[in-house]
């Protein structure tokens, strides 16, 4: 690395915080990444890992820059990890939904248009029987389901544990506690929002926790399944994920209760096979959701040479890869090509 090259500190490492260093550190930057909890210690050391994409109809920046972002990943992830050498569990395996009924399966039917026009020819929207769609596929009242080829999985833990070992082999760890360095960006999740929060004197976003499970059952590189709220992800280490609950209110960040133990029992319901799957681990934690709802990305305000990076509630794998872009163009160069919706000043 050039002794001149400039500096920068990421404060949190997360998913957002490091795919900014991954990124900044190919385009020669010395970059520091502190995090006194450790990497994926938040909502990114999670279990359910479902890259999905929005409905393609109505369209606007948010779900263009979402699209932009899910045909980066293979890329991507491919670079993370040839260079560190982990896998992160990545696999753009598409998505089966169930169709309730008969106006469902018109609207379904329309969307395929849409997709047609919208998703560059790089992915498909269509709807198929459910004796076509294979063994792991829902119930579904219709005998119908939604099949996309856009949508992707991958495991958080691992993808994170994937970027530490790339970022290991261009010099660069996570360290607990440092000195700030150069700029500043801030990906400190959900208590970085409150932090946020209380120096603007007004709510720019919160903490909604999560819970979600993990069970015993090796379905093989099938479709994920959305189905009555729930994501059901096959992962590639033998196991079907389920998540997540969406609870405003909490007592304990990490803590588990019979809410999880309804996950299971819906998941079973929707997909009769996984009923002697056993369970092999549990997951609670909370997750940063900005104001807009949409990732909280830009300069601070007030504040020369900080930025912000959060906000990626329930799609920041997914728009990891382009967020990492984005301000990596904008903390060096200026160049600032972030959605309206996206701004900082959206969740003021």
């Amino acid at each position: 690395m050039p002794e001149f090259a400039p500096e920068i500190t990421i404060r949190g490492a997360g998913i957002f915080g490091l795919s900014i260093a991954w990124v900044l550190s190919g385009r020669g930057v010395r970059v520091q990444v502190v995090d006194p909890y450790g990497p994926a210690s938040g909502s990114s050391g999670g279990l359910v890992g479902a890259l999905a994409p929005h409905v393609p109809e109505n369209w606007n920046d948010k779900k263009a820059f979402q699209l932009d972002s899910l045909l980066m990943t293979d890329a991507f992830w491919s670079e993370v990890q040839e260079t560190g050498g982990g896998d992160p569990g990545y696999g753009r395996t598409g998505r089966l939904q169930p169709i309730a009924d008969g106006h469902a399966l018109g609207l379904a039917r329309d969307r395929t248009e849409g997709a047609r026009a919208l998703w560059q020819g790089r992915a498909t929207w269509e709807v198929v029987s459910v004796d076509a769609a294979g063994a792991f596929a829902p119930v579904s009242p219709s005998g119908f389901l939604i099949h996309d080829t856009l949508t992707g999985r991958m495991h958080p833990r691992q993808a994170c544990a994937a970027l530490v070992a790339a970022l290991a082999v261009r010099g660069i760890t996570v360290v607990p506690d440092a000195p700030d360095r150069g700029a500043v960006i801030w990906a400190t999740g959900w208590r970085g929002l409150l932090d946020l929060s209380d120096q603007m004197g007004k709510a720019v976003g919160a903490g909604i926790k999560g819970q979600s499970a993990a069970l015993a059952y090796d379905a093989g590189p099938v479709p994920q399944v959305f189905v009555d709220g729930l994501h059901i992800i096959p992962h590639a280490n033998g196991t079907v994920a389920i998540g997540s609950t969406s609870e405003r209110e909490f007592d304990a960040p990490d803590g588990l209760d019979d809410q999880c133990d309804d996950l299971i029992s819906r998941a079973i319901s929707a997909m009769p096979m996984l009923a002697d799957a056993p369970v092999v681990d549990r997951w609670a934690g909370v997750r940063p959701r900005a104001r807009s709802r949409a990732p909280m990305l830009g300069a601070w305000p007030n504040r020369n040479g900080h930025f912000i990076a959060n906000g990626g509630f329930k799609i920041g794998f997914g728009m990891a890869p382009k967020v990492a872009h984005v301000m990596a163009d904008l903390v060096l160069d200026g160049v600032d090509v972030i959605p309206e919706g996206f701004r900082v000043a959206a969740s003021m």
